[in-house]
């Protein structure tokens, strides 16, 4: 019996991996190696990378467009410009081949809390490039042998974001986030299935390395690039080599802050240097070095394929008062959009986003803190505004600071208007049951009033509780107008309160008015 972990699938395995491969492999939209098959069944290219893609980007460019995005980190912004503009400009003269021999491939490493902008960076950069993204979590990974994801399986995945094109995912983007988390343990022995283990075969991806197009293990796949060159007569790349794709890792990196204070503190008492401060003006982490990084978990190598260093600080009340206020993609825009889907304009005040952003400020999390607050703000406000009259609101301090008040006083504000909406909903029961059925139903005002009372104890829609008293009477309805042809009923206080007892009543009567010889 083979073991679960020594990469050979199990015969239920394999079935599910053959039928995916033949679904995919006969849809009317698969890439195949150069081509593709269309929804006619024909073949056609499919989309290269190699004409029509150049780099012309400088760092000033990149930063402008990186400002539209991401609040503040002004000096991040800078190193990542040139770092990303140093990188493919590399790529564009390795594609016009004069490529340097000696030129180093500038991976990134971002340092900084929770919540800064750092994945926003990457993900803003990659799109104002052109180039496939693809982000993970360290943690995903283990080393090979044991339970987890595979590294090389990333560059797999810009394959796939690159829908198949080999060409245009060697030179995408691959982000690795909680890298902090592989750092092997202090006097560490064995091994390590998170650490050491992982670190290693990242550092082969971050060189010049091969990788399969198609991972060993996937017999669907390998079938797959079979059935393909018997059909076409020729098959694509086989593999894809990471030269040209760039390498950006993140992370909090709790506790490096302590070592680099503690060599500060050494450095500042055998050099007795007084102008050198612990963290000054300045966070610790501005002074990071290799040393560092190595003391905090990372091997010499791992850390030394990593040359581009950039500090991420946490947000401060302003930051994410600016990022509400300003950002293009801030989270306002996302609720005025659901608002606005069910015809009601929110606006934001000045007061309201400042307080947004101390409550957010509280939570500790940066920008992620920002949708919590908002999602707790306005989770009533969403579910109830819809349902009622309130076409517009504005969003200040006082509906932030008590939502539920806010709430109670726009309602009170709408009542009459609310009450007509609902009413509304009562005759529209009326109009859709003679669109379905050909008998019209009127109601009296009694009978309105009566369901707006069972609805609001209830709370539910009029809608639905007409939908429930009456959901019998259409076939009693019927009855009644083959025996009598009466097409209209009337409706009244009496038929809402006792609707089965209502419609027996009628149905019996109609019996009685049945013409002579029927």
């Amino acid at each position: 019996m083979s073991h679960p972990h020594d990469g050979i699938p199990t015969p239920e395995e394999m079935q599910r991996q053959l039928q995916g491969m033949l679904r995919r492999n006969f849809s009317p939209t698969q890439f195949q190696s150069g081509t593709r098959i269309n929804a006619s069944g024909d073949e056609e290219p499919a989309p290269g990378f190699e004409d029509g893609w150049d780099f012309n980007r400088r760092p000033r460019e990149v930063k402008e467009h990186l400002d539209r995005f991401v609040i503040r980190q002004d000096e991040a912004k800078k190193v990542l410009s040139v770092a990303l503009c140093d990188h493919y400009h590399q790529v564009r003269l390795a594609r016009a081949g004069k490529a340097s021999p000696h030129y180093t491939k500038q991976n990134v490493i971002l340092l900084g809390p929770t919540g800064v902008g750092k994945t926003h960076l990457i993900r803003s950069v990659a799109d104002l490039i052109g180039v496939p993204f693809v982000k993970a979590d360290a943690t995903k990974f283990s080393e090979t042998g044991y339970v987890g994801g595979d590294v090389e399986d990333l560059v797999r995945d810009l394959i796939r974001k690159a829908d198949g094109d080999v060409a245009r995912a060697q030179y995408g983007i691959i982000y690795i986030d909680e890298i902090d988390k592989i750092a092997a343990l202090a006097n560490h022995s064995g091994r390590d299935v998170s650490g050491r283990g992982v670190q290693t075969n990242l550092l082969k991806l971050m060189e010049d390395t091969e990788v399969p197009v198609r991972a060993p293990n996937d017999i669907a796949g390998q079938m797959q690039a079979m059935m393909e060159g018997m059909r076409q007569g020729k098959t694509g790349p086989t593999t894809i080599n990471t030269r040209h794709i760039l390498f950006v890792v993140s992370g909090a990196f709790g506790g490096l802050e302590k070592i680099v204070q503690k060599r500060l503190r050494e450095a500042m008492i055998g050099f007795a240097s007084p102008s050198r401060t612990l963290a000054g003006e300045q966070p610790a982490l501005n002074e990071v070095q290799t040393r560092d990084f190595i003391e905090f978990g990372f091997e010499p190598e791992f850390i030394g394929r990593l040359p581009v260093r950039v500090i991420c600080h946490p947000l401060t009340v302003d930051d994410l008062f600016q990022i509400l206020r300003t950002a293009e993609g801030s989270i306002i825009r996302q609720y005025e959009q659901a608002f606005g889907a069910y015809g009601i304009e929110v606006r934001f005040q000045e007061s309201g986003l400042r307080r947004l952003a101390e409550l957010a400020g509280e939570e500790n999390t940066g920008a992620r803190g920002l949708m919590t607050v908002c999602e707790r703000s306005f989770r009533d406000l969403k579910f109830e505004l819809p349902s009622t009259a309130v076409k517009s609101f504005e969003v200040d301090a006082a509906l932030v600071n008590n939502p539920a008040a806010a709430l109670g006083r726009l309602r009170a504000l709408h009542a009459d208007e609310e009450q007509k909406l609902k009413a509304r909903q009562v005759h529209e029961f009326g109009a859709q049951f003679k669109a379905e059925h050909g008998l019209d139903l009127r109601f009296t005002e009694s009978a309105v009033e009566s369901i707006l009372e069972r609805a609001a104890q209830s709370d539910r829609a009029p809608l639905t509780v007409c939908r429930e008293l009456f959901k019998d009477f259409q076939f009693g309805l019927r009855l009644i107008s083959r025996n009598t042809g009466q097409q209209e009923f009337v409706i009244d206080r009496e038929a809402v309160l006792k609707p089965d007892h209502v419609l027996s009543q009628w149905v019996v009567a109609s019996y009685r008015q049945t013409p002579a010889g029927e």
